[in-house]
C-alpha cells in the first residue's frame, strides 16, 4: 500500500464535494481505488480529518512498562511457571495470547520439554 500526499487527498475530497463526476471516474483521473475513496470520506465523516491514520493505531498493550519489567523478573526466577500462574501473580486480567505477545516482546519463548516423551507422528 503506498502512502498518499495530503495534497491528493485534499483534491480527491474537493472533486467528490464537487460532484465532477462519480467516484469512478474521479479515481480513474487521480489513479486511485474507488475503495480508497470510500474509506477516506468515510473518516472523514467519522473523525473530521482526512488525514492518514498513524501506523502506531491498532490495540494497545495490555502491559505498561513496569508490569513488563515485573513479568521479566518472573519468569527470570520461575521459568517453569504456566501462563495461568504468571496472569495470577500479574495480578491482571488478560488472555493467554496477549500473555504470549507480551513474552515475544521480551524475547523469551515457551520452552519445551527435554524429560517428555517425544509425539509420535505418522510417518509419510
Amino acid at each position: 500500500m503506498r502512502p498518499y500526499s495530503m495534497d491528493l487527498r485534499e483534491r480527491v475530497v474537493g472533486a467528490c464535494d464537487a460532484r465532477s463526476g462519480t467516484r469512478e471516474r474521479i479515481a480513474e483521473r487521480f489513479g486511485v481505488s474507488v475503495s480508497w475513496i470510500r474509506r477516506m470520506l468515510q473518516r472523514r465523516r467519522e473523525t473530521g480529518s482526512i488525514a492518514a491514520l498513524s501506523p502506531n493505531s491498532g490495540r494497545k498493550p495490555k502491559l505498561n512498562q513496569r508490569q513488563m519489567d515485573r513479568l521479566g523478573r518472573m519468569v527470570v526466577r520461575h521459568p517453569d511457571a504456566t501462563l495461568q500462574e504468571l496472569k495470577m501473580h500479574l495480578g491482571v486480567s488478560m488472555s493467554d495470547d496477549a500473555l504470549l505477545r507480551a513474552l515475544g516482546k521480551l524475547n523469551l519463548t515457551l520452552k519445551k520439554s527435554r524429560s517428555s516423551q517425544r509425539s509420535k507422528s505418522a510417518k509419510i
